[in-house]
């Protein structure tokens, strides 16, 4: 057995240790158990805050619908999950599963903001009601545009199957190199997400209070950091894609993938309303370059025939 039958098989042993449809669904349902769990320890902390029996005043603890917040951080934990597992099937779905990451976030938002909300007029004049509008109309507009980019442009082109006998050398040799790509990215994510909590119980510890309101930035430590890994990821396919394939719209395609992934990371780092605009235009980005690509492919298709 040669180097590269001995990569192989290593590589599918360890993806189907981290990756595989059974390690997916027992995530899945160690994930939901943790979600629910963290939502019912949330509600009962704001029900003995109310009654008195503990002494706090955080934000997260006035409103039972800003409890929903926490579950919310554990899913999308899960949906980065996801963005791995279909790292080797498909880049597309790969992309997609980025911007459904984004679009968790902000409604994750909108319920940490609903329970404070102090629908005061005018209503443009409050800087937090005018924030939960932009997070409203910005997860209707991306959640249209998902659709879109799934049911619309994708609806040709099917998730590839782990059937060797269909796949050619190349793309054999390429979605051996993604599947690569993704064993290391679990535990990356896994250490990522530990140094997030444990930053958490660090500030916890020495100031409860504050503690509970970091919750907010070591989520953004974990997803800010997380997509600049993935920046990275992109840019090593884009540029090994070169290997595989030399058509200038798939080229095009993986470079515009990786400029989207930027616009979602630089939005981290900005609050208000532009960081609505770079989501939604991080998103439209990627949409229409999606469609363009689609438009070379039924060209090439016709053209063949």
């Amino acid at each position: 057995m040669n180097f590269h039958s001995r990569a192989e098989v290593i590589i599918g042993k360890l993806f189907h240790l981290f990756l595989s449809q059974k390690s997916r669904f027992w995530g899945e349902r160690a994930i939901l158990i943790v979600a629910i769990s963290s939502y019912l320890a949330h509600l009962l902390l704001i029900l003995l805050v109310h009654f008195g029996f503990v002494t706090a005043e955080s934000r997260f603890l006035t409103s039972p619908i800003s409890a929903i917040y926490t579950p919310f951080s554990f899913i999308l934990v899960y949906e980065v999950y996801l963005l791995i597992f279909y790292l080797p099937k498909s880049t597309s779905f790969y992309i997609g599963k980025q911007y459904e990451i984004i679009t968790l976030i902000v409604i994750r938002r909108i319920f940490k903001d609903i329970g404070t909300l102090e629908l005061s007029l005018p209503w443009f004049e409050n800087d937090h009601d005018l924030q939960f509008t932009y997070d409203v109309v910005t997860s209707l507009i991306i959640y249209s545009l998902i659709y879109l980019f799934y049911h619309k442009i994708l609806k040709r082109e099917p998730v590839q199957q782990e059937t060797s006998g269909q796949l050619e050398k190349k793309t054999s040799d390429f979605i051996l190199l993604k599947k690569s790509i993704s064993i290391l990215l679990v535990p990356m994510m896994l250490l990522l997400a530990l140094y997030s909590f444990w930053n958490w119980i660090e500030a916890a510890s020495m100031d409860y209070l504050s503690g509970i309101d970091a919750l907010i930035n070591v989520n953004n430590i974990f997803f800010e950091e997380f997509f600049t890994i993935l920046i990275s990821v992109d840019v090593l396919i884009l540029l090994a894609s070169f290997f595989y394939s030399d058509k200038f719209h798939t080229i095009i395609r993986n470079s515009g993938f990786v400029i989207s992934t930027i616009l979602i990371k630089v939005s981290f780092s900005v609050e208000g309303i532009l960081n609505n605009i770079l989501i939604v235009g991080a998103v439209v980005f990627g949409l229409l370059i999606m469609y363009i690509h689609s438009q070379f492919e039924e060209k090439e298709t016709i053209r063949s025939k």
